[in-house]
């Protein structure tokens, strides 16, 4: 973007290393503790691929939002995968877990980003690593966005992975407090099962006790959608989860100079920016 940088970063601790890009709005006020969002890509991205495919760049620019893209390289999965579905990278302080909280507490020291907006979210892969965070480091993290991905511990290994992906994989909330937390899901995703973002939405165990409505639309000339928003005795969304109808296995409302995006919306991008100032 105009005006933007698009920064090359690098963070290691004892479990290895990881690079990520970082974009550094022109807008970003001088004196602002400003808000940091970490954006997890899917199987074969990069995080320019990401970032292009998102335009979560341009929203930065709106907002006045930092944006990290960490990289999974291939030595880590051929695929560029997130190993969500490895035991030892579904804790925190350690695996690739412990990595990307270091990558976000290093821009936070860096930048003077506000500790209570610190944000992450992912696509597919990115998208069930974004819900290991959420579990993993409910302190760092003040909402999470999970796109078209899974719940954390809904696999233990590979073969379990794709049993997941092809039909869910239940599992038990782990109680205590309920990480805000935004899932878009579309009903024709031949690769992930729309049935994991209801389990990403029922992880948190805040359904129960909060209360429900439910919204749809169409986007002029795109993909109509479905709208369910959990609220708390107070009023405030906590938990909200979007279902596109007739799409497949894409960013909704992405840009098509991106892999795995659906440009004819609604945009994924703005929703999960909205929910994440509201919480």
């Amino acid at each position: 973007m105009p005006g933007g940088r698009f920064l090359s970063g690098s963070f290691a601790a004892g479990d290895g290393h990881r690079d990520y890009r970082l974009y550094v709005p022109a807008s970003l006020g001088k004196d602002a503790a400003p808000p940091l969002l970490l954006m997890l890509h899917g199987c074969t991205q990069t995080p320019e691929d990401f970032a292009a495919g998102t335009q979560m760049n341009m929203h930065a620019e709106e907002h006045g939002l930092l944006v990290a893209y960490p990289s999974q390289p291939r030595t880590a999965n051929a695929q560029r995968c997130w190993n969500w579905f490895n035991p030892a990278d579904q804790r925190r302080d350690a695996g690739e877990p412990a990595l990307l909280a270091g990558i976000a507490q290093q821009v936070v020291a860096e930048y003077g980003v506000d500790p209570r907006r610190v944000y992450v979210a992912g696509l597919s892969a990115g998208g069930a690593a974004a819900a290991v965070m959420g579990q993993a480091y409910p302190e760092l993290f003040a909402a999470v966005g999970v796109h078209s991905g899974l719940a954390c511990g809904s696999a233990r290994d590979l073969p379990s992975a794709l049993a997941a992906m092809r039909a869910g994989s239940p599992v038990a909330a782990p109680g205590g407090r309920v990480v805000p937390t935004i899932v878009f899901h579309t009903d024709r995703d031949a690769t992930v099962n729309p049935v994991n973002g209801d389990q990403v939405i029922a992880q948190s165990g805040g359904p129960a006790r909060l209360r429900r409505s439910v919204e749809r639309g169409a986007v002029p000339g795109g993909h109509a959608w479905t709208r369910m928003r959990h609220e708390d005795a107070q009023g405030r969304v906590v938990l909200e989860q979007s279902v596109v109808h007739g799409a497949g296995h894409a960013w909704s409302g992405g840009s098509p100079a991106g892999s795995y995006t659906d440009p004819l919306g609604p945009d994924a991008s703005w929703e999960m920016l909205r929910f994440f100032r509201g919480v």
